[in-house]
């Protein structure tokens, strides 16, 4: 009998191992990354006192753009959360790519959070 895996069960299970490993800190949160077939979103979170210092999407009103779900759309939000680490003076991250593959939308993200002043 062939079984069909579910590609979110997969996603969530590789997910589950990093998080083991990958933690934020006031110093140094967490910069975690979902995505969805339509958008993109991006949080930098602090994982010992449960807070999001910061987030951005594609459904953000400073988001500006009509493609929500391309590498271009990712950029921007690569972009914003970058800036708005900065304003929080968050400068180095931990990356959590989410158990996505760094590829695509994903790496586009991350390229344009380094290029803004993010340091992973």
């Amino acid at each position: 009998m062939i079984t069909k895996k579910n590609k979110n069960a997969v996603r969530k299970k590789r997910h589950s191992r990093v998080r083991t490993k990958v933690s934020g800190t006031a110093a140094r949160p967490r910069l975690n990354i979902f995505r969805s077939n339509k958008h993109i979103y991006a949080q930098l979170i602090d994982d010992v006192s449960g807070v999001t210092i910061a987030s951005a999407s594609t459904m953000d009103q400073a988001f500006e753009s009509d493609a929500k779900g391309t590498a271009d759309a990712a950029a921007k939000v690569g972009e914003l959360i970058a800036k708005k680490g900065v304003e929080k003076e968050v400068k180095s991250v931990v990356f959590d790519r989410g158990g996505y593959l760094f590829h695509g939308r994903v790496k586009a993200l991350a390229d344009a959070a380094r290029e803004n002043g993010l340091e992973f």
